[in-house]
Parts: C-alpha cells; sequence; structure tokens
C-alpha cells in the first residue's frame, strides 16, 4: 500500500489518536476521493470539515476502499469484518511508514523491555555516528516526518501487538525482546497474542533476532533467527558479568547505569542489534538512565525512597521490577487486569513487605496474595496509597508503585498514573 495508490480512492480512518492525526493530514495532501473519520470520542477541532462518526455503534456503518486503523481498535470488531468482507483493505498508519521510508528500519516488540531497549537501541546507533529517528508505539508518529529522513538514516521503531496484528510488512531487522502472558483483556487467547508478536519478521525481516532463554521466542519457527541470551548457540551471551559478541567482550554489566537484570537482557538485545563499539556501548550504558515511569527514582523522604514503575501493566513486569532490589519493598499495585495474579503470589513472600491495593483489581489481588504472608492494605487509589506509605514505612524501606494492571480503570493511561504517583510523592516533601 502506497501513498500514490490511495489517490482517488474512499478512506476510513478508524481512531483518531496520537498516531493517526498525522496520516489523515498526509491523506489530504495525497489526494484522497474522500476521508471519514471514526472515533467512539468527539473529534478534534482540526478535523471537523471531514464526515465522521463517533459516539456508541460508530463502526455500524463503516466502510470504505481502504480502512486505516489504530493500534486501540480490535480488528475482529463486527463493523472491521463486514467492511473487510465487503472488500475493504485493512492497513495502518505504521504499515504505510514501512512501505515508505527510506532508510533502514530495525522494529522492537515484545511483552516487556520494549521502550527501554529501543530507546537503548537508538542511542547507541547515535554513539557510531548514526542520524536515528525514533518512533512508533513509543509516542512519536515518524509518518509526517518522512522528508526529513535521508537513506543513510536509522529509523527504530517500537511496534505492539495491537499494531502488528494485522500488519503485513516487516521491518528489515526485527527483535523481540521477551514473550509472557499479556494484553489477554484485549488479545482473544494467547495463541493470537503470539502470531502478532511473531508477524514483526514474518513479511520480509533480513535479521531476527529473539531471546534464547524465553521459551516462547526459543520456540518460534524462523530459520534465520540469531539469538541473544545467557546459554549456548547464542550470538551475543550474557555471563561473569560481561556482553560479548561472537566471543568479544562488549560491556561490562557494571557500567549499566539502571537497574535489574532485566535491564542487562535489554543492553544484550541491543548490541545483538546494533553490534557496537565497545566504547559505544559503554558510553550509552554509563550516561542512560532510563525511561520516565520504568523503576524512575522519585524521590527519597525520610530515609524512604519512592520509585515509579508505572510502566509495569502485567505482573510479569511487576515481578521483573521487585527482583532489581535486595530487600522487600512496600508495593502499590492494582488498576484494571490483564491476566491473574498468580505468578505475583509464588515470590510475594520473598519480595514484598506489604502491598498497598488500588482499583478494579484489588479484590482479586487480595484474594490471590491472601495466603502469602504479606500485609495487605484496600487503598482505593493512588493518593490514599501514597499517603498510606508514608505513615507505614521506615527509614530504609523503599515504596513502589508497579500495577501489574493497566490504569484504564482510573486513568488515561500509564503515563497520567505514574506523574499522579509522582506529584503524590512530591507533595510529601
Amino acid at each position: 500500500m502506497t501513498l500514490s495508490s490511495l489517490r482517488n480512492k474512499r478512506i476510513a480512518v478508524v481512531g483518531i489518536g496520537v498516531s493517526n492525526r498525522p496520516l489523515v493530514r498526509l491523506l489530504e495532501d495525497a489526494g484522497a476521493a474522500s476521508i471519514t473519520l471514526y472515533d467512539k470520542k468527539a473529534l478534534p477541532d482540526e478535523f471537523k470539515h471531514l464526515p465522521a462518526h463517533t459516539g456508541d455503534g460508530y463502526l455500524n456503518n463503516l466502510n470504505g476502499d481502504v480502512i486505516f486503523r489504530s493500534p486501540g481498535v480490535k480488528p475482529f470488531e463486527p463493523g472491521i469484518i463486514r467492511a473487510v468482507e465487503n472488500g475493504a483493505i485493512l492497513t495502518s498508519e505504521i504499515e504505510l511508514f514501512i512501505e515508505h521510508c527510506p532508510c533502514e528500519i530495525i522494529g522492537v516488540t515484545g511483552s516487556d523491555g520494549k521502550t527501554t531497549t529501543t530507546t537503548i537501541i537508538g542511542k547507541m546507533l547515535e554513539a557510531m555516528g548514526r542520524i536515528v529517528h525514533v518512533g512508533g508505539n513509543i509516542g512519536t508518529p515518524l509518518l509526517d516526518r518522512l522528508d526529513s529522513i535521508s537513506p543513510d538514516d536509522s529509523a527504530v521503531l517500537e511496534l505492539s501487538s495491537f499494531q502488528l496484528m494485522t500488519m503485513r510488512k516487516s521491518p528489515q531487522t526485527a527483535l523481540i525482546t521477551n514473550i509472557s502472558p499479556n494484553h489477554l483483556d484485549w488479545h482473544r487467547d494467547m495463541e493470537e497474542y503470539i502470531t502478532a508478536k511473531a508477524n514483526i519478521y514474518k513479511y520480509g525481516a533480513k535479521r531476527v533476532i529473539l531471546n534464547r532463554d524465553n521459551p516462547i521466542c526459543r520456540n518460534l519457527p524462523c530459520e534465520k533467527a540469531e539469538y541473544f541470551g545467557c546459554g549456548d548457540n547464542c550470538a551475543v551471551t550474557i555471563g561473569g558479568g560481561v556482553i560479548k559478541c561472537n566471543g568479544d567482550v562488549i560491556l561490562e554489566t557494571r557500567d549499566i547505569l539502571i537497574p535489574g537484570e532485566h535491564n542487562i537482557e535489554n543492553y544484550a538485545a541491543s548490541i545483538a542489534v546494533c553490534r557496537p563499539t565497545p566504547e559505544a556501548a559503554k558510553s550509552v550504558a554509563e550516561s542512560f538512565g532510563g525511561v520516565e515511569h520504568r523503576l524512575e527514582l522519585v524521590a527519597e523522604i525520610d530515609g524512604v525512597k519512592y520509585y515509579n514503575d508505572s510502566i509495569a501493566s502485567s505482573p510479569t513486569r511487576t515481578i521483573a521490577g521487585l527482583r532489581v532490589f535486595d530487600k522487600k519493598v512496600i508495593l502499590i499495585a492494582g488498576g484494571r487486569a490483564k491476566v491473574g495474579f498468580h505468578d505475583l503470589a509464588v515470590v510475594a513472600g520473598e519480595h514484598i513487605k506489604a502491598a498497598l491495593l488500588v482499583g478494579e483489581a484489588a479484590v482479586d489481588i487480595r484474594e490471590t496474595l491472601g495466603a502469602t504472608g504479606v500485609e495487605l492494605f484496600d487503598c482505593g487509589d493512588i493518593r490514599t496509597a501514597v499517603a498510606k506509605a508514608y505513615v507505614t514505612a521506615e527509614p530504609g524501606d523503599i515504596v513502589l508503585l508497579s500495577p501489574a494492571c493497566t490504569s484504564f480503570d482510573q486513568f488515561e493511561n500509564f503515563e497520567e498514573r505514574g506523574k499522579v504517583f509522582k506529584e503524590c510523592v512530591e507533595g510529601l516533601i
């Protein structure tokens, strides 16, 4: 699907969020016969001049020659299925970008670590002297920046399962950091989720990089895969305090500023993609302090450290955060559940001193963690939880917001949740 092929076509754009706004402007310039917008919410003022369907039932009359789906809209919505059965082509903004981007594209997906790894790859490439464009699910659409990208540059895209589910175009280099149960409140089953992730390499990727230590990644069918991990048969290996590439030491893990075994893994994945010099890898490792809302130290108050890990929307991600610390933490958890909390209960006794529960999932977390011996407090919301943490914590304690749930019961997204937590903590000072 190219921009020139869209001339004189009837276009439907479903979901007018961050990624699709520049798309609409580009489609207007491309000379589409018509552009109709579909969104459950009211449209931004800049698009009031276009025909639109909004509110409940907004997809009931969906039609067009080509449908551009926002990542947050399920492709198996009845309205979308009907339109495709009637001959519409279903595609997306990110697929159009991949088709038109003039430079090398590196795609990054995974259940955990996508944003951090995408960012590290971008910084490593820059340290190697490349001009880099980082975007995709990380929050920056690149479609309207095509004119500023040259063939000698590199584009690094974070890609979610929502974006990949209907993609039929792969980046030249495809990386999967790991796969574990996630987004099962959105996907119909685990098989669909894994299939969506694997789409990152199925449609023309020249290099495929997988995590050999992750059972699901290890068993993905891909003859051209290169692996990173702690075991044998890996091009990039972790062990003995170093990360090696084809037997050569590239980075000492003690040089990595951001904490956690999972971040060592993220660096190994990035080294597998970039093949940097030791100097380039070390310069990034020593200076990169992490991405906001990912084990972010907010403040130390009266000897208590408060960390914001709002990105942790699954138990797997929360468990990885808990393992960073060498002591039990006071955990703030809850929100809207995507999966169950059995795995969190398995490690709770070892890693959690007390759990302050918030949001819709508080009851489920309490029931699952009830037999672990962890002290549990029902707090309702984050403001109450921070206040409870302040009176509960003792000098030397760690208070960690790592919800193991999505934010959508009380917030627009995990960023808003993290910012509210930070505001509450800063209000204690």
